[in-house]
């Protein structure tokens, strides 16, 4: 699942190729909304909210879509050919005459009032990345479960929306606690540190071609998708583990080492 930080830049590229500009073509590969035709009305932005993307179109529609796992927005200028997946794989073309947005495996698109967004991201807590960033709001969702596991907190989008399983390990190795970690068993000065290093992490990265929370040029990332190389601080071997209830596919790394805390 993309990170908050992907989704802002996808945002970014949306915004730029299609906002105040009217389309000249849409197409929308969903049956709920095969009928619907956007064509003539402009594009007034394209706003991100955690990990969901708001196209905002005039007359008061908003075109939702969530990226998942294997979802993603490519844009394209009027000669380029398309290069981002198979045709059967295309849900979603917007177009005007510079440039195409292609939506490709797009597992969440729907077309709603604007004035009813709340319906597709109210459950959202606090954007990382948002205007509405409160980090107070935010410590005290991620504190609302004691019992819960750090990592699951995290990944929680009602309690701050833009964490992925990227971020979920690599936060919890720079707060030197495992994911398994319950809330409730963190130092009381450690969340707040964890929620402005979340905040600082995803802000640095916003803009970032390739993400990184090392700041080296030759390991982006402390543990992520590291197991079984060598800690960059410890020279431990990285470990790896799926948590949750294996609905979804979370491997999550950290240095047994470095951080304290139950493991499986």
């Amino acid at each position: 699942m993309p990170e908050g930080d992907t989704v802002h830049q996808t945002a970014g590229r949306l915004h730029r190729a299609l906002a105040g500009r009217k389309l000249t073509r849409s197409d929308l590969r969903v049956p709920k909304y095969a009928t619907a035709d956007l064509t003539g009305r402009e594009v007034l932005d394209v706003t991100p909210r955690g990990k969901h993307l708001l196209t905002r179109i005039e007359g008061g529609l908003t075109l939702h879509s969530h990226l998942r796992m294997d979802g993603s927005w490519k844009v394209f200028t009027a000669t380029e050919r398309w290069t981002g997946g198979a045709a059967h794989q295309i849900r979603a073309i917007l177009g005007n005459e510079q440039h195409t947005a292609v939506g490709y495996r797009l597992p969440v698109l729907e077309l709603l009032r604007t004035a009813e967004e709340d319906k597709a991201v109210g459950h959202l807590g606090p954007d990382l990345l948002g205007p509405d960033w409160d980090p107070d709001k935010a410590l005290a969702n991620l504190l609302a479960d004691p019992g819960r596991q750090l990592g699951e907190a995290l990944l929680d989008q009602r309690n701050l929306a833009g964490i992925g399983n990227i971020y979920k390990s690599e936060l919890c190795f720079m707060a030197a606690v495992t994911p398994w970690t319950p809330v409730g068993d963190l130092p009381d000065d450690l969340a707040p540190r964890l929620i402005a290093a979340a905040h600082r992490v995803l802000d640095a990265n916003r803009d970032r071609p390739m993400r990184t929370t090392t700041n080296r040029r030759d390991q982006r990332l402390y543990v992520y998708g590291r197991a079984p190389r060598p800690c960059l601080r410890c020279r431990t071997p990285i470990r790896t583990a799926q948590q949750g209830d294996g609905s979804r596919d979370r491997p999550t790394y950290w240095c047994p080492r470095c951080q304290s805390g139950p493991t499986p």
